[in-house]
Formats: C-alpha cells, structure tokens, sequence
C-alpha cells in the first residue's frame, strides 16, 4: 500500500478506536457542523425524485467489480488479489470516514438523559401499563379520523420541528420521503425505514399502512437531526407525533403497542377498527424471511455496537424508559436541565 493508503487506514482506525469526550462532539460536531452539512445535502438529495443511495451502491458495485477484474486480469490472481484486498481497505477506510463526517459522530454526542429532567425512578410498570392503556384509548378514539384523509408531511414536518425545538436542537430540512431499490429488502427483514447516512435522504419501507407512515418518517427525521440512538430517535418520532395531527397522535400509538401494551389482552381492549390495522401489521411480519431477519438483525446489532450504541439493537425497547423517566411540562414536552 502507498503510503497516503496507509495514513488514510491509520485515521479510520483512530477515529474508530480513540475515545471523543461527547461534551466536545455535541459542542463542535452534532450542535455546529453537522446541521450546516444537513441542510446543505438533504435540500440536495431532496431534489432527486429517486434514492440517491441507491446509485451509490449500484455504482459501488459496479466500481468493484471492475476494479477486481482489471486487477486478476493485469496482475494474475494472487498479485491482483492483494492488490484489490489494499484497495477494499482503503477504500471501506475512506468510506467511513465520509460516514463519521456527514452523519456517523452524531453516535457519540451527549445522550438525552443527560440534556433533560430524568428520573428512573418514575420508569415502573405500574406506569408502564398504564402507557399501554393509553395507546389503547387513542386508537379506539382515533381511529375514524386517522382514516379520514392522507399524510400531511407539511404538518407532520411543523410538529417535528417545533419538538425539537423544544428540545434544544436546530430545526432541520425534513428529507422527502422516498422509495428504494432496497425496498423488497426491507420487506424481508422487516424494516421499516432507513436514513441514507451520506446524502442524509429519508427512504421508507413500500408496504407500510397509511397509519404507520408518520411515527416511521418522525423516526427518519430525528436521525437527520442527529439522533443516531434508536430509542433517541423513536422517542423524537413519539414527541412528534403526539403534539401532531388525529393520524400523528394514531400512528404514535400503534408504533408504542409494541412496546408497551395493556394488562389485559389486546382482542379485549381494542375495537374492530385498530384489531385490523395491528392484524395487517403481524401479517405483513408473518410473511418476512425468517433467516434473512435474523442474520439482518445480527448484523445491525454488531453494527450498532461498533458505533458506540451498547445495547445494540435492544436500544430500540428503551424509548419506553425514556418515556416513563423523562419529566414533561404543562405542554408535554420534555423539561430541559
């Protein structure tokens, strides 16, 4: 490897291993940099009614792949090999410093618990049911107005803004929501949505109800704003969507069921109406790759990990105790210390 190779691998590692006090992240990066980066390359990615992220890994591929083949053809297949061994690591080293730069330090900046009122001992499931009973009364309540009309991403974009305004952080240039080629994908291991980390573009999941759409694209947004965490992030998407429209505050309460349900079952409390959109939801889930969801989910847990993120894909579950913990104002917006 030539030496502007090595010293661009040495950085990558270095970024990678050395500790970054989050005080200074917060300040200088997730505070400063990053939201001048974001709305510059969001309003960017914005304009291209197709998902940028996917010609980057359609070009990557392609790239590759002619980069292994020149390599085996000029030099035979153990020099070419090593030749293009170097040139992957370069080049995955070069890749994540871009991500760490356009989106990725955003893993290490100052966790919510520590920007607001928090107080563990408020999280008891004693309250924990009693969340669950309430996304119970606001489906049953909701449910006709949430199926009156469409989406309105105007809307749901104002409620997000003015949370995390409440919150302290920059308003943001909300992606557009966009389909992927990654979109059957999606299906498979059951994901949802997906934040593109290098043109920061919003990509959605093609088979989701109408009534998931704003908590999914509020989850979306809050990770263009810079919350990497997952539980931050549906905590952002929860905050939004409650504050929001009948079809905002429905979709928060079908998303938290997961997390928190009533004491009694579910084919007592709910009416016909929400029966059937949770219905059409485990049966979307029942028609997913078994495999593929577990070997995707391993993935993006060791993924997590590798950013910093301890619990891994378990951080998900903890937007409940950011719930419960985090002490609201009259308005229902998280006190700030």
């Amino acid at each position: 490897m030539k030496r502007g190779a090595v010293a661009i691998v040495v950085a990558a590692a270095a970024m990678a291993a050395l500790p970054a006090p989050a005080s200074l992240v917060e300040r200088w990066y997730s505070s400063l940099l990053y939201p001048a980066v974001q709305r510059v390359l969001t309003p960017l990615s914005n304009g291209a009614p197709f998902a940028l992220f996917d010609v980057l890994c359609v070009s990557a591929v392609c790239v590759f792949a002619l980069a292994a083949y020149r390599s085996v053809a000029r030099l035979g297949w153990w020099r070419g090999g090593l030749r293009f061994a170097a040139l992957t690591l370069t080049s995955a080293a070069i890749v994540y410093l871009v991500f760490l730069a356009t989106w990725g330090l955003n893993y290490r900046r100052v966790p919510i618990v520590e920007k607001v009122q928090f107080e563990p001992a408020r999280i008891r499931h004693a309250a924990a049911r009693d969340l669950g009973e309430t996304n119970v009364a606001t489906l049953n309540r909701l449910y006709a107005a949430a199926h009156a009309g469409p989406l309105s991403l105007v809307a749901l974009a104002s409620s997000f803004n003015a949370a995390l305004g409440r919150m302290g952080t920059p308003a943001i240039v909300p992606g557009r929501p966009k389909q992927t080629l990654l979109g059957g994908y999606f299906h498979e291991i059951s994901v949802a949505g997906m934040t593109d980390p290098f043109l920061l573009e919003t990509l959605v999941a093609p088979d989701l109800l109408e009534v998931e759409r704003p908590f999914v694209i509020a989850h979306e947004w809050a990770h263009l704003a810079g919350y990497a965490d997952e539980a931050e992030a549906n905590y952002v998407a929860w905050l939004t969507c409650r504050h929001g429209d009948a079809l905002a505050q429905y979709s928060a309460a079908l998303v938290m069921l997961g997390y928190a349900g009533p004491a009694r079952p579910l084919k007592d409390a709910l009416d016909i109406g929400p029966k059937i959109d949770v219905w059409a939801i485990h049966y979307r889930y029942a028609q997913t790759n078994e495999t593929l969801r577990f070997a995707a989910r391993r993935g993006y847990d060791t993924y997590l990990k590798a950013n910093r993120v301890e619990k891994g894909v378990e951080s998900y579950d903890a937007v409940v105790q950011l719930i419960l913990g985090t002490v609201l104002d009259d308005g229902g917006y998280p006190v700030r210390r």
